[in-house]
């Protein structure tokens, strides 16, 4: 083992004795009882260990292609989560996806289940909840102090969900009591598993009402984090360095393309009707819906058993592991948004797909193909999966952490397109789906950079020309791209982008890195251009930067 890769094993070690949470996210166990400190001390210790990492990583020698790789993805990701934490970034993480009000709920619902040693941890894991979320609100505490405060709409989002785990909103039965009796159990274990369950339940009750009523009245109004914080953003989840208004002006562009590619579909669909009645026909047609969660998964579940099969072998090469994939309902409190689970490290724990209910009971099937290859495959569960079997060949820290969104939600769209052109979109229903998707994901680069750079919507366009972005302005422009989902959808996910900036246009430039980069190596190499062996050599290298996958793709051919 080279020193770099010894490094890098020992951060993620070092760092699960941290992160709890992120341990049992990797499926690396002996921490499924502890709980991740999310206190001033807490953030500090991990401060701590990205700093020495950095230093260590400066002196290792580099040996080959793959020291050098490993640590530019490690002098990447830590050297941005360091920019973060100086720009306060831990004092104010409230978002409805990237925030510990979620991070301690996902924990549970990827922690181990199958043995009465199992829900032992499970029962103490919940009792140390209330710790947690402490530590946790004392740094939310030490950003009100020192003037690092999420915005209010954020502490607002998340004070909902914390008061639906904590049981002060719904009918339903609260996510930890609903864990503690999702099957018979001893006595003992079953008044563990219930005590631990009340205790958890509170103190998220307990963190709703700080949220509401002591943090909310001093957030800011505002949403938009200004070009710095953006900047940072960028680097975070796509790991290059890019013009956010060059992205906003192309953003735009791709938004009309895509929309005549949708108008041109729709009349396939209902001559004459146009988009919206296409549209209303895909979501109000019987013959063209499920009833039922379970039956909706089961369909899923067929449809991604089915897509792995024919695809290995044929356009890619599918490691025998990555067969097993798993469809499964979102649990309450979750946004409104499908999401992607890795297996364990040792594969025990399947890679997981999941979607919310949403509160309906008929689901369209237009848009859940697509969705169905974007979180599974060839999308998220091959390229993430994969990077995961290449023990030898990368870092642990590369396969379980190292993960940039700009490279897996630009990869997973780029595979959604990829599906139509292997032949897998032919229904127009389907086809429809994909750009209503495309076409989302085009809006959300127009309104993340819009609304955080608070930019004038150009005076040629028909919506709102010349007004510059705000939530109020932007909330009708999200509803007109979620035609295709239900209720609530578009204001959650505008409530992500605010709470989240640069995640939301990971998806579209990610994607469009893709393509441009395949587009330039077909026309260098010509006829010996092999489309298998680009994505084959092209996932082979991990998770990258975006610029170092340009780099490496393009460099070197």
């Amino acid at each position: 083992m080279t020193e770099v890769f010894r490094l890098a094993d020992s951060y993620v070690d070092d760092l699960c004795r941290l992160d709890p949470f992120t341990a049992t996210g990797l499926g690396i166990a002996g921490h499924d009882d502890e709980v991740t400190d999310y206190s001033p001390a807490g953030v500090e210790a991990q401060v701590d260990l990205d700093r020495r990492t950095l230093g260590a990583l400066g002196h290792a020698p580099v040996e080959d292609d793959a020291d050098r790789i490993a640590a530019a993805v490690m002098r990447d990701r830590l050297g941005a989560g360091l920019e973060g934490y100086q720009a306060g970034a831990p004092w104010r993480q409230l978002s409805n996806f990237d925030s510990p009000i979620s991070f301690i709920r996902m924990a549970f619902d990827l922690c181990p289940r199958d043995t009465p040693e199992d829900w032992e941890r499970i029962a103490t894991r919940m009792s140390r909840v209330p710790d947690s979320l402490a530590g946790f609100t004392t740094s939310l505490r030490h950003g009100l102090a020192t003037g690092q405060i999420a915005a209010r709409r954020q502490a607002l989002v998340c004070a909902d969900q914390a008061s639906t785990l904590g049981g002060l909103d719904g009918t339903e039965v609260p996510y930890f009591a609903g864990l503690a009796a999702e099957r018979p159990h001893d006595e003992a274990l079953a008044a563990r598993l219930q005590e631990g369950a009340r205790l958890a339940t509170e103190a998220y009750a307990a963190m709703a009402r700080f949220l509401r009523e002591e943090y909310a009245p001093l957030a800011p109004a505002t949403d938009a984090v200004g070009r710095d914080l953006y900047a940072i953003g960028i680097r975070r989840w796509l790991g290059m360095n890019r013009d956010p208004e060059e992205i906003y002006a192309w953003g735009w562009d791709e938004l009309h393309r895509i929309e005549a590619e949708m108008a041109a579909t729709a009349e396939r669909i209902a001559p004459g009707a146009g988009l919206e009645g296409a549209m209303a026909v895909l979501r109000d047609d019987p013959a063209r819906s499920i009833e039922g969660i379970a039956n909706l998964l089961a369909h899923l579940q067929d449809l991604t058993d089915r897509t792995i099969t024919e695809l290995d072998g044929k356009h890619f090469d599918i490691p025998e592991r990555l067969h097993q994939i798993e469809c499964r309902e979102a649990p309450p409190g979750t946004a409104a948004a499908m999401y992607y689970t890795a297996p364990s490290a040792d594969f025990s724990r399947p890679g997981r797909t999941w979607y919310p209910a949403k509160g309906q009971t008929r689901y369209p099937l237009w848009t859940e193909i697509t969705t169905a290859y974007h979180e599974g495959v060839p999308g998220h569960h091959l390229q993430i999966g994969l990077c995961m079997t290449f023990q030898d060949r990368l870092t642990t820290f590369q396969r379980q952490l190292g993960t940039y969104a700009g490279h897996a939600e630009g990869w997973a769209l780029y595979a959604e397109r990829l599906m139509q052109e292997l032949g897998y979109l032919e229904s127009p229903d389907y086809l429809l789906g994909m750009l209503a998707s495309q076409a989302f994901r085009a809006m959300r680069v127009i309104v993340d950079i819009g609304l955080h750079l608070q930019l004038p919507i150009p005076v040629t366009e028909e919506y709102c020309p010349g007004q510059v972005w705000d939530w109020a302005t932007a909330l009708p422009f999200v509803s007109r791209y979620c035609g295709f989902a239900g209720p609530g959808f578009a204001r959650s996910e505008l409530d992500r982008y605010c709470g989240m900036p640069a995640q939301a246009i990971s998806y579209k430039v990610g994607e469009r890195a893709w393509l441009d980069i395949r587009a330039q190596l077909r026309a260098r190499l010509g006829s010996s251009f092999d489309l298998k062996r680009f994505h084959m050599e092209a996932l082979n290298l991990g998770s990258l930067p975006l610029d170092l996958l340009e780099q490496e793709l393009l460099g070197s051919n």
